[in-house]
């Protein structure tokens, strides 16, 4: 019989934090930079917050700021329930709690040395936006690093400025299209896995990163292993369903996995037979 970890009363008690910066990304998704009130906790690329509205309730929340500030923290949050309806009508000044970092981070110590392919659809963006501002900061350590992110529309493009920014300053190959264009548009139209072809990269000596609907990341692993990246080099970030954060409610669960405790990113093998199976 095994014996329940429970979780320390330490990690279930939120910090308070103060909003400082509410940025409108699209017309239902903000980012919320908070400052602590007490002592930053560092975080990994990768890892996500439990943040608190008072008098409403909790959400699990990626984070999406610089690893290299703590003391600034950013969630991108889009407006689908009551609590990240609640985040998005924040202002600056008030308070929240959040508890955390949780989760496994992305594998970034495989990338070194080899050409970094990332892939993000939609509000997807937020959580490899540290990996790739970390990545950016240690450029040295990384051949080719390539980003390549998509989106319904124009409109329902994250981080715009990131993206131009990287872009101009040529340390990362940024690749976008949408869906649905729109007149003005002149980059690419279509979903985002038909980049994958496309874009010049070392498959046999690249690291995969991929973060978006289950289904894009499903054809993207799907893409990459055509063009030859071995499977256990492509890792996925899977956050559905997350709860406490300890992966002891078992809202999480997928299969064997509790995703908020053993991922919540995972390489491709780990979770690729369980991700075909119907309603799991």
């Amino acid at each position: 019989m095994t014996t329940l970890e429970l979780p320390t009363r330490g990690e279930l008690t939120g910090r308070p934090y103060q909003v400082s910066t509410v940025r409108h990304q699209t017309h239902d998704v903000v980012t919320i930079d908070v400052r602590p009130e007490q002592d930053p906790i560092a975080f990994q690329p990768g890892q996500f917050d439990m943040v608190y509205v008072y008098g409403v309730g909790e959400a699990a929340i990626s984070i999406s700021s610089d690893p290299a500030t703590p003391g600034l923290l950013s969630h991108t949050i889009r407006a689908v329930g009551w609590v990240t309806k609640a985040l998005n009508q924040l202002q600056p000044g008030a308070t929240i709690a959040i508890r955390g970092p949780y989760g496994r981070p992305w594998p970034l110590e495989q990338a070194q040395g080899r050409d970094l392919v990332i892939v993000a659809g939609g509000i997807g963006l937020a959580p490899v936006r540290p990996a790739i501002v970390q990545a950016l900061h240690q450029r040295e350590r990384f051949g080719r690093v390539v980003l390549l992110v998509g989106a319904r529309s124009p409109r329902d493009l994250v981080f715009r400025d990131d993206l131009d920014r990287w872009n101009a300053d040529r340390g990362i190959d940024v690749h976008a299209t949408v869906d649905s264009a729109v007149r003005g548009w002149t980059d690419h139209v279509g979903v985002v896995t038909t980049l994958i072809p496309r874009v010049p990269f070392d498959p046999e000596n690249a690291v995969v990163l991929a973060c978006g609907p289950e289904v894009m990341m499903r054809a993207t692993a799907r893409s990459m292993q055509a063009r030859g990246v071995p499977a256990e080099r492509i890792h996925v970030t899977l956050e559905r369903n997350m709860k406490c954060g300890v992966g002891t409610c078992g809202h999480c669960q997928l299969g064997p996995l509790f995703l908020c405790r053993d991922g919540p990113v995972f390489a491709w093998p780990e979770v690729a037979d369980l991700l075909e199976v119907r309603e799991l």
